[in-house]
């Protein structure tokens, strides 16, 4: 049986998909980092919805999560002689879709809403926020270092989608958004 722990990181570097060895301090962990942090926050957000739909959205939307990781992870883009699986510009337009579709149920928002209102829609913001800090760190990234074109825009749409769900949300539950009043 192969164990969790390897001790390969005891000195505080990692290694990349083909074994390249790096700080743990990186631009490159730092960005897939918060893409894992990501994901683990969309999956408190749907271990407490109970709209199946929603949920099972969220599910799908953490399995390609696990497909920008690995792109992140893979240092040898746009070279995929690691066979990586690859965010795609057809991605990006699925989620524009689900906005779409999810903005005709809520309507467009006239104002700035604070986040919040239901506990489900307060996660959904919190991962929202998760996902803007990702992205922050993926276009520092893409400063550095080559990564994929469609990673950046993908990102952007789920943060995006995130607070179009958390609309729906608190719409489906009989909420009221909660305008910003200034």
């Amino acid at each position: 049986m192969v164990k969790i722990y390897t001790k390969g990181g005891d000195n505080g570097d990692t290694s990349l998909i083909g074994g390249k060895r790096v700080s743990k301090s990186s631009v490159r962990i730092n960005a897939y980092g918060n893409v894992d942090e990501l994901s683990a926050s969309i999956g408190i957000v749907a271990s407490f919805i109970d709209d199946n739909e929603i949920r099972k959205l969220l599910e799908q939307i953490q399995e390609k999560l696990f497909i920008i990781g690995s792109d992140l992870a893979d240092p040898l883009y746009p070279d995929n002689t690691n066979n990586i699986p690859r965010v795609t510009d057809i991605m990006v337009k699925e989620l524009e879709n689900i906005i779409d579709k999810y903005e005709q149920e809520v309507g467009v928002i006239q104002y700035f809403i604070l986040p919040g209102g239901s506990k489900e829609a307060s996660f959904l913001h919190l991962a929202r926020c998760i996902a803007r800090r990702a992205e922050r760190n993926c276009v520092e990234l893409s400063t550095k270092e080559k990564i994929n074109h469609e990673i950046i825009p993908y990102i952007n749409r789920l943060s995006d989608l995130l607070f179009m769900l958390a609309r729906v949300v608190n719409k489906r539950l009989n909420i009221d958004d909660i305008a910003w009043h200034n």
